[in-house]
């Protein structure tokens, strides 16, 4: 596969901008020739900013002009088993952003249909592809921390409620922090330990906040139609003994103005993610065994750059369709163990 490959964006929004077409202009074997949106008018304005020769309000009609080989899908959440499977029924290969859908049922209709049609399907869980990440799976593939039982993992804002877009609509995202930030946290956590199979999830979310303020650090949003969490915490069982603890929010009267990151708990040793720092104790002196002094924050190009070289048939590590059905099957057994104030088993 040699000669360049076409690529189009579905929904032109700020991540199809900042990180896609962003990472897609950087290539001289990728040609990016098209853009959908269902405003025209924002699809036009996305392509003259980039170059892009043609703007669709129709994806039907932008796959029978450009015969795409690569399709982004960046559309709001409710949108993207639609998109990705109109994409993979093209013969495109094809880049997600998360979470993968709306539903476990989807995720695995959409990981079946890209097994059927011989296609890449990747999901842009960026934080995973940070070098931290990468050396602390390596550090636990190779021992280093022992028999890990305790990983917490938070994506936490005090009055991060976004003010943009449909993050505040259930209906659109299929849930608040969970499904949004908590999602990217749950992830790294979940890639790091290496997929470990899940025996039970419980969970407790609150909406204590984003309906009764309007304003926060992110812009307004109208708290009468405020319809998702404020704030999730799960605990995540391992059929090993392990277990995952997930704090996330929008808005919690946290100190601190945000918090993203995942600490592991082995019997040898522990460590955090970012930026990756691992420790122990020998004879009662506290001992760092490896430790990064910035994390790195080249996490989404890392990302769309891995889909790109997988795609072009590198042997390099992506977030596949089965591991977004595996995260999307937790998140949905996060929020029903949430909404019965029961135990979901796996």
């Amino acid at each position: 596969m040699n000669r360049k490959l076409r690529v189009a964006i579905i929904g032109g929004g700020q991540v199809a901008e900042t990180v896609h077409a962003s990472y897609y202009l950087t290539r001289e074997d990728l040609d990016l020739v098209a853009v959908v949106d269902s405003h025209i008018d924002r699809a036009k304005a996305f392509a003259e900013r980039h170059g892009i020769p043609h703007a669709f309000s129709d994806a039907a009609e932008m796959y029978l002009q450009c015969q795409p080989d690569i399709v982004s899908v960046c559309t709001p959440n409710r949108f993207h088993h639609q998109h990705v499977l109109e994409a993979l029924g093209n013969g495109c290969h094809v880049m997600c952003e998360k979470p993968p859908a709306m539903t476990p049922e989807q995720a695995a209709e959409m990981r079946d249909a890209a097994r059927s049609a011989g296609k890449v399907l990747a999901y842009d869980f960026h934080h995973r592809f940070a070098s931290d990440t990468q050396l602390l799976r390596d550090e636990m593939v190779a021992g280093t921390l022992g028999e890990v039982y305790v990983t917490t993992a938070k994506a936490l804002r005090r009055c991060g409620v976004p003010g943009w877009g449909v993050f505040t609509n259930k209906e659109l995202q299929g849930g608040g922090p969970l499904i949004d930030i908590g999602i990217h946290m749950l992830d790294a956590a979940m890639y790091v330990l290496g997929f470990p199979a899940v025996r039970r999830v419980s969970a407790n979310a609150f909406q204590k906040i984003g309906t009764h303020k309007h304003c926060g650090q992110f812009g307004e949003w109208d708290p009468a139609v405020f319809t998702v969490e404020d704030a999730v915490f799960a605990t995540i069982e391992f059929h090993n003994g392990g277990i995952l603890r997930l704090e996330t929010s929008f808005a919690l009267n946290i100190a601190a103005q945000s918090v993203f990151n995942v600490e592991f708990c082995g019997d040898k040793a522990g460590a955090t993610l970012f930026p990756a720092h691992i420790y122990t104790d020998e004879a009662g002196e506290l001992v760092t065994l490896s430790q990064r002094e910035v994390a790195d924050d080249n996490r989404h190009f890392k990302s769309m750059h891995a889909f790109v070289e997988h795609v072009r048939g590198a042997p390099v590590s992506i977030a596949d369709a089965e591991q977004g059905f595996l995260i999307q099957q937790l998140v949905a057994a996060i929020y029903l163990a949430a909404e019965h104030g029961t135990s979901i088993d796996l």
